[in-house]
C-alpha cells in the first residue's frame, strides 16, 4: 500500500513545475510570482501547519477592514477553540538588515503590516466573527526572507526578540523548499494536502465555516 501511494500522491503536483516556478521567484526576488505558485500548491505550507493530517483548506487573499488582506489563512480545529493561521508572504530573499544592523524599511513595514491585522480585530471584534465564524485566537506567520539571512547569531538573536515581544511567528521562505523536499521523499505524508490541492478563494470562507459542525455547533455559539 505504501509503494502505491509513493507512486499517486506526487501526480497531485506537477513537482517539476511547482520546482521551475519557485526557482524563478526566488531568482527574481519576486513576491508576486512566489504567491502565484503557493496558490495553486497547498502543498508548499506543510511545514506551517501544526499537524499534517486532517487538515482543513487555505484560503488565500482575505481582506478586512477596508484596505487591509492577508496573503493566506486556514483554521486549525483544535478541542480547545478555533485557531485561525494568518499568514503574509514578502520576497524570498527580501533585505532584511542595514549594515548598522537596524531592520530595513521594508523589514519594519511587513511586521506592521501583521500588526494591523490585530488591532483590526481587537478594536473590531465582531469582525472575528463575521468574517471567520468564530475565533478563539489568531497564529500571525510572517515570512520573510531566506535561511542564509536569518542564520547570522544578529538576525536569530533579533528573531527571537522579535517574535517573543510582538507575538509574530517569523519564519523563512526556505519553508516551501522544504516542503517540497519532503513530498518528493515522503509522498504518503501529504494525503491529507491532496484533498485540498490548491488553496481556495476568499469567496469560499463563510461558506466553508458555516456548514462546519466544528464552528456552528458549538464555538459560534459561545465566542463573542
Amino acid at each position: 500500500m505504501e509503494k502505491e501511494e509513493k507512486e499517486i500522491m506526487p501526480t497531485t503536483w506537477d513537482i517539476a513545475r511547482v520546482r521551475a516556478e519557485l526557482t524563478t521567484a526566488f531568482e527574481e526576488n519576486s513576491e508576486q510570482k512566489l504567491l502565484s505558485v503557493l496558490k495553486d500548491n497547498s502543498f508548499l505550507f506543510y511545514e506551517l501547519y501544526s499537524r499534517k493530517y486532517g487538515i482543513q483548506p487555505v484560503f488565500r487573499e482575505i481582506n478586512f477592514g477596508g484596505e487591509l488582506r492577508c496573503d493566506f489563512a486556514w483554521l486549525n480545529d483544535n478541542s480547545d477553540g478555533p485557531e485561525w493561521v494568518l499568514v503574509e508572504v514578502e520576497k524570498p530573499k527580501m533585505k532584511l538588515f542595514t549594515q548598522k544592523n537596524e531592520p530595513t524599511s521594508e523589514l519594519n513595514h511587513a511586521i506592521e503590516q501583521v500588526k494591523s491585522w490585530e488591532r483590526y480585530f481587537d478594536e473590531n471584534p465582531s469582525e472575528k466573527k463575521r468574517i471567520f465564524g468564530a475565533v478563539a485566537r489568531f497564529r500571525f506567520i510572517l515570512i520573510v526572507g531566506d535561511k542564509e539571512s536569518w542564520e547570522t547569531n544578529f538576525a536569530s538573536k533579533w528573531r527571537i526578540h522579535n517574535n517573543k515581544k510582538t507575538g509574530i511567528e517569523i519564519r523563512t521562505s526556505d519553508v516551501f523548499w522544504r516542503a517540497l523536499k519532503v513530498l518528493e521523499q515522503h509522498p504518503e505524508e501529504f494525503w491529507s494536502f491532496a484533498e485540498h490541492p490548491k488553496t481556495m478563494p476568499p469567496s469560499e470562507l463563510q461558506k466553508y465555516w458555516s456548514s462546519y459542525d466544528y464552528i456552528m455547533d458549538h464555538w459560534r455559539k459561545i465566542i463573542d
